[in-house]
């Protein structure tokens, strides 16, 4: 009896082995379909919606008609401008495309601008008043020809940058008049009396802001196109003291847009160094320099604009103002 039981102790291990490998073979045999796939995994973040396109227009006087041809290339191109922020004849420029987006309207506004429309020198205002000129006749012009009286009218979002005389701090104009804001944003010290306005002493943003590119950044544009008229002319000639101011003021304007191109996608640089602040009678050769700038900068900005998703798509999509 006792062979018999180590028989069966040797053996039975080894048959119970056989016959779980017969059923996993069993098992094998009989599957008909695939195992189940993987779990989905979520693709990463891709940002589709389009870019919204801010264009900043830096002051500059009569340079400023470079912004005319800058437009005029960027709207043949296609380019969609969806938010304009403006310093001082940026600020006007902004707000006339703004009203009526269309480049030719622009041009043929702008070019029935006058000296004597933006500096209204008197003697009244250089005697008894803060400046040479009042800056009434600009506030004229723009209530009168840009076909808008308030912000919310325009068909194009529009801010227009100023200085507050008291805390030197810089203020953005996207509410309410129009002609009063772009009127404040022009108001270079010495040279157009300081505007009241919202409970303020406004003068002109290129005081601490001739290129606000952070200001189009901060009011929601995705591409910012800056274009920058701080190109000063080859030497210092002054002819009077206004002479000087508009000097200081390039200087100024120069320092803090080395800054601030950095922070704009593109940035566009007309050469109009020879076009005084007053020298309104040379709109054709700024007009003509804004349109090379911008040519020149296409294929920067197609670039941009066609990268945008590949290089948003990381990022959370900011809601816009």
């Amino acid at each position: 009896m006792r062979r018999t039981l180590a028989k069966r102790r040797t053996h039975t291990p080894l048959g119970a082995g056989c016959a779980l490998a017969a059923i996993v073979a069993l098992a094998a045999a009989c599957r008909t379909t695939a195992p189940p796939p993987l779990p989905d995994v979520a693709p990463a973040p891709y940002d589709d919606r389009p870019p919204r396109v801010a264009l900043v227009l830096g002051g500059g006087g009569a340079k400023g008609f470079a912004h005319v041809g800058v437009i005029r290339v960027l709207e043949e191109a296609g380019v969609p401008i969806e938010l304009v922020v403006g310093t001082s004849v940026g600020s006007l420029v902004g707000a006339i495309y703004a009203a009526q987006p269309n480049s030719y309207a622009l041009e043929r506004l702008a070019r029935g601008l006058e000296r004597d429309d933006f500096f209204d020198f008197s003697l009244a205002p250089a005697l008894f008043g803060q400046g040479l000129a009042s800056g009434d006749r600009l506030e004229r012009f723009v209530r009168e020809r840009v076909g808008a009286r308030t912000f919310e009218a325009l068909r194009i979002p529009v801010a227009a940058v100023a200085t507050d005389l008291d805390t030197g701090e810089r203020v953005v104009l996207h509410r309410g008049d129009v002609a009063r804001a772009v009127r404040a944003s022009c108001a270079i010290p010495g040279v157009l009396e300081p505007v009241r306005h919202d409970g303020r002493v406004l003068v002109d943003g290129g005081v601490v802001r001739n290129l606000p590119v952070d200001v189009a950044r901060l009011l929601g544009g995705d591409v910012i196109i800056a274009v920058d008229l701080a190109e000063l002319e080859p030497k210092a000639t002054p002819e009077s003291f206004v002479d000087v101011i508009f000097r200081v003021v390039s200087l100024i304007s120069r320092a803090e847009a080395d800054t601030l191109r950095g922070i704009a996608d593109v940035t566009l640089v007309p050469e109009v160094g020879k076009v005084g602040f007053i020298d309104f009678d040379r709109k054709d050769a700024a007009i003509a320099a804004g349109e090379e700038a911008a040519r020149a900068a296409l294929p920067r900005i197609r670039e941009v604009l066609g990268a945008w998703p590949r290089a948003r798509s990381n990022q959370p999509v900011q809601p816009r103002s």
